[in-house]
């Protein structure tokens, strides 16, 4: 039999910096300056700036090697590594509230991201079990706030608008989804001004959720 629409799971598209990690704008600019002499900061600068490797990366016009050597790292692999797992904070509440809640809802990660680097979180944090499925910048060259990448999303989930939350730390993020019908609420790191729904914590978009099946079930 076919689910009634009040039984179907909804998706939870979550973002990775800013809920996942806390690091709403990750650390990978302030750790490539601290990792090069101060005579190389102005060649930085301008490989950020102007030449936008780190966009072109997050895009996936170059893979994570490429865009490591092209700053000027010698080893690449062992540098996103690093980073990836010395200089990011993982919000261990992530996996208190996915234990409870990923048979209940569909996971999907939603990311603008180094398609690589996404990968790596994944399997230094053991995510891979919770989610359905990964949509990254890196891998089909979109991004948010882009509304591109939204409808792309709901075509590829086989699903209406209305039937996705999305829980995203960018005000921005959120505007452009909730423009095309997703339900969205603001995972508040950086205190930002919104006049949607607002949650500072997993344990608070846990209730938010739970408030929010009620509401919707009642007859």
């Amino acid at each position: 039999m076919e689910k009634s629409q009040s039984e179907k799971k909804q998706f939870l598209l979550i973002d990775m910096y800013g809920v996942i990690i806390k690091e709403s704008k990750g650390y990978f600019i302030p750790y490539t300056y601290e990792h090069f002499k101060q005579a190389e900061h102005d060649r930085l600068t301008r490989a950020f700036r102007e030449e936008h490797l780190f966009t072109k990366a997050g895009n996936g016009d170059l893979s994570s090697d490429e865009f490591l050597s092209l700053l000027g790292y010698s080893n690449p692999t062992e540098t996103m590594q690093d980073y990836l797992k010395n200089y990011l904070t993982f919000d261990t509440g992530f996996l208190r509230f996915a234990e409870t809640n990923y048979m209940k809802y569909n996971f999907v990660l939603l990311s603008n991201d180094v398609k690589e680097w996404s990968q790596y979180l994944f399997g230094l944090h053991g995510l891979h079990k919770y989610f359905k499925t990964c949509i990254v910048s890196g891998d089909i060259h979109m991004r948010k706030p882009e509304i591109g990448i939204f409808t792309y999303t709901i075509e590829r989930l086989h699903c209406n608008p209305d039937e996705c939350i999305l829980i995203d730390n960018s005000v921005r993020n959120l505007n452009a989804a909730q423009s095309i019908g997703i339900n969205t609420v603001l995972f508040n790191r950086d205190l930002e001004i919104y006049s949607g729904d607002i949650v500072n914590n997993f344990e608070e978009l846990e209730q938010f959720l739970i408030g929010k099946q009620s509401t919707t079930s009642m007859p």
